[in-house]
């Protein structure tokens, strides 16, 4: 059975019982195999089957008491001609799972698309080539209809306004009243107590169902379907002080005389506090998805495009592939391409974390969205819209950050049934104090059980783990760490062993000359160019990295002539009138040259994992070159550090183990692996994961495919301008080792502050709701008013962000690639 993933942005949740709500309701729906809610986002993700529809599923949400957001995006077809073409294209757009609507316009060969999922771009495309078109990305063709986040927190400030204005007149004189007697004595003498309760209950009639509407609107609705939440707690309470005054203001002849009190206050400060909390969380909501907004905000507007001979200055989304882009100093690069002319240095610190500007030369890749700093050059571009190396962080940033940790499940369970049991709290509470309550027991029991109801919090308990998703991997993308899958955040916390794949890993990736050991009468400065005359006719790596150094330190090669390749053995030919020969011990063993004088050398060299090359020159040994496939600059440090936050070490590597054990040495590793072929590497794994050892697995990512799936976590070493590899759950964008440093900080951080956030959440409520009940009266009579529940509860889920907020301050503890104060060890990072 064919599953396929989906996300859909759901408006109008606020805590726990929304998240659980929306999930049963999305979970009970055939076809749909399951549901996941992440409350920070506003996002439910759905792996849904044969049998699922938008429209039910949009009918479900709103029959919760949520809705849908859409959104909308344009892609470019190719290969359309007539009006059938558009008929053919549009329905199979709308045949793509969570398409609500397709616009195919002929003449400018787009198509606009509506739906209600976040769209995926391959869907589409694989839907207009399965009609028989060309489907065309678009750079920056994702618009969203409307910029609701800003329409949400205009609303609020506009509601608390008003609410704040209403309020302030009767707090200042009830509560002034009750601190400072003369004030009391003047309110009463100067105005009659009825004209007073009356004017309250306007004023606090409009707070009510005017900024205070929202909480009606949806806390009864989800009261009355059985599933109440946080707004039916808040819209329960208010309307219990509201109702309660009602009655003194109207029918005080149905309350004992010491009853006939008003708590229009408590009821309309309820409103403006919980108003103020859900501003300051939407403002920190926003705050912690800042990363992303950072990515989309690096997208260039427009292109010089060259065609035709004639530059232009053309809009992004009218880019296409195969476009010649000129690019001038301080000018941001558009989309992804290879440098066809000329020469610069790019920042691509805000892809891949490193600051110092990279060299960019005819062949070199540049990323869309990175900034030229110097010269000026001309590229050729290879991808645009969503299939940019900037959409792809974009994308994976998006899908981590919108996953649901393990931890995460249990939390869910807890708080489904949190609301149900605060609303019996309250009940119980109210029977308490009517029973055995003091005089007048009516007033304790009223207030006691609107205190309940108002201070408990189930959305800090729901934006526990989420938002502390959000910035965690939304700091480590800026890092230039991608985690393509949220469990690894959770998982990488506990890695006892980090193991390495060699080559292109811990190494460049290719040979390099490190050492030349002449024999007497020879020296390295007659011997190299000969040597890479000769080689330059090889095609052996090895002869390439001779003919690189040479030609790196600007020596002039002299040409060859009868060249002579002996395969396995060597190559020869004559250069600069002299017979070169050029090639392994054996090889020479062989034609009978004596050895000896160099011997040693050689077995130093190859005792310390480098591969010696014997040269001869007129029939006289000269020399033994030294190459190896040498390492990075920051393998040692970062296996430095792992050592030091206790962290274990290995190589796996298909190399010889002579040459793997020499590398191991220089480095200090803990195991090394060697002479293991590809399909062994899951074996090796799987010794380091004997007694339930935590593996991780670093490797290119395609060589080591089933490696980076059989460890417990994988991450991958990116390359190039393409980092959706799919069997990584961890990928490094600019292929810089000491990401894995900084994505074992990151998750040993964020976890930790998810930590933080639910001891705050769930030891909030644990004291809290008792205090608020009146536990601790009847022993020092203290009694929480509702108003004091009412800010404690607003202040609550401003705690969870703000602390979750903390990891956008998180420092990378491997060498420094920013200008700021690093961590000396990993251990300490935070």
């Amino acid at each position: 059975m064919n599953t396929t993933e989906l996300s859909f942005h759901v408006e109008g949740m606020t805590c726990a019982s929304c998240v659980r709500r929306v999930e049963l309701a999305a979970a009970k729906l055939p076809g749909v195999n399951k549901a996941s809610v992440n409350l920070a986002m506003e996002r439910l993700n759905v792996s849904v089957a044969d049998g699922f529809t938008t429209e039910a599923l949009g009918k479900a949400i709103a029959a919760a008491g949520y809705g849908l957001r859409k959104t909308q995006t344009e892609i470019g077809i190719q290969g359309m001609s007539c009006a059938s073409c558009v008929a053919r294209v549009e329905k199979a757009l709308k045949r793509v799972p969570g398409v609500t609507a397709a616009s195919v316009n002929l003449a400018t060969e787009r198509a606009t698309i509506e739906a209600l999922t976040m769209l995926d771009p391959s869907a589409i495309s694989r839907a207009i080539e399965k009609a028989g078109y060309m489907p065309v990305q678009l750079a920056g063709a994702d618009l969203p209809l409307t910029d609701n986040k800003a329409a949400e927190v205009n609303a609020l400030r506009r509601d608390l306004l008003i609410a704040t204005s209403l309020t302030l007149p009767i707090f200042v004189v009830e509560m002034g009243s009750h601190l400072y007697s003369p004030m009391h004595h003047w309110v009463m003498s100067a105005i009659p107590m009825r004209t007073l309760y009356f004017v309250y209950f306007v004023l606090s009639s409009i707070v009510m169902f005017g900024p205070g509407l929202r909480f009606f609107r949806k806390g009864y609705p989800a009261l009355l379907r059985g599933g109440p939440d946080m707004n039916s707690l808040v819209a329960l309470g208010a309307t219990a002080a509201y109702g309660y005054s009602l009655v003194t203001t109207f029918f005080p002849e149905v309350l004992p005389l010491n009853a006939r009190f008003v708590y229009y206050e408590a009821a309309v400060v309820i409103i403006t506090l919980i108003l103020l909390g859900r501003l300051l969380e939407a403002g920190a909501k926003g705050r912690t998805s800042r990363a992303i907004s950072r990515l989309v905000g690096l997208q260039a507007k427009s292109a010089w495009v060259e065609r035709d001979g004639v530059m232009r200055d053309v809009p992004l989304d009218a880019v296409v592939p195969g476009d010649i882009i000129v690019v001038r100093p301080g000018e941001r690069i558009a989309v992804d391409g290879k440098v066809i002319d000329g020469a610069s240095h790019v920042d691509e610190a805000m892809i891949s974390g490193e600051p110092m500007p990279v060299a960019k030369s005819v062949g070199s890749d540049v990323i869309g969205g990175t900034i030229n700093r110097t010269g000026s050059f001309r590229f050729r571009t290879t991808k645009v819209g969503s299939d940019t190396m900037l959409a792809q962080i974009i994308r994976m940033v998006e899908s981590a950050q919108g996953s649901k940790l393990p931890i995460q499940m249990l939390v869910d369970r807890v708080t489904g049934w949190f609301v149900p049991a605060v609303m019996g709290i309250a009940v119980a509470t109210f029977t308490i104090w009517m029973i055995f309550g003091p005089s007048p027991a009516y007033t304790f029991a009223m207030i006691n059980a609107v205190a309940v109801l108002i201070i408990a919090c189930p959305c800090a308990m729901g934006l526990a783990t989420p938002t502390s998703i959000m910035v965690g991997t939304g700091r480590a993308a800026e890092l230039g760490v991608l985690f393509r899958k949220g469990e690894a955040l959770q998982q990488l916390r506990g890695a006892a062993v980090v193991a390495f794949d060699k080559t292109g890993t811990l190494t460049r990736g290719r040979p390099e000359l490190t050492d030349i050991v002449t024999a007497s009468g020879f020296d390295a400065d007659m011997v190299l160019p000969l040597v890479a005359a000769v080689e330059k006719s090889s095609e052996h790596p090895i002869g390439e990295a001779i003919v690189r150094a040479a030609e790196a330190r600007g020596i002039s090669v002299p040409p060859a002539s009868n060249f002579e390749a002996r395969p396995g053995h060597g190559v020869a030919a004559v250069a600069d009138g002299k017979k070169i020969e050029v090639g392994s011990r054996h090889n020479f063993e062989a034609h009978g040259f004596d050895l000896s004088a160099l011997a040693a050398d050689a077995e130093e060299l190859a005792g310390a994992g480098k591969t010696p090359v014997y040269a001869a020159i007129d029939g006289k040994m000269a020399a033994v070159i030294a190459v190896a496939d040498t390492l990075k600059p920051t393998s040692r440090s970062v296996i430095a550090i792992l050592h030091q936050a206790g962290i274990k070490v290995a190589m796996i590597t298909g190399d010889n183990r002579r040459t793997a054990e020499a590398i191991g040495r220089q480095i200090g590793l803990d195991h090394v692996l060697a002479e293991v072929l590809p399909q062994g590497k899951i074996e090796a794994i799987r010794q380091l994961q004997k007694g339930g050892t935590t593996v991780a697995y670093v490797g290119d990512g395609i060589n080591d495919a089933p490696a980076l799936v059989g460890a417990d976590i994988g991450i991958a070493v990116g390359n190039g301008t393409d980092v959706a590899i799919e069997s990584a759950d961890v990928v490094l964008v600019g292929g810089d080792l000491r990401g894995v440093i900084d994505a074992i900080a990151i998750s040993k951080a964020t976890m930790r502050n998810i930590a933080q956030n639910l001891f705050w959440a769930f030891g909030y409520n644990v004291l809290l709701i008792p205090v608020a009940a009146g536990a601790l009266y009847p022993a020092f009579g203290i009694a929480l008013s509702p108003m004091i529940g009412a800010g404690a509860m607003a202040l609550s889920s401003v705690f969870v962000l703000g602390n979750a907020l903390r990891l956008r301050r998180f420092r990378s503890p491997g060498a420094p690639r920013e200008a700021m104060a690093i961590s000396p060890t990993l251990a300490e990072a935070h």
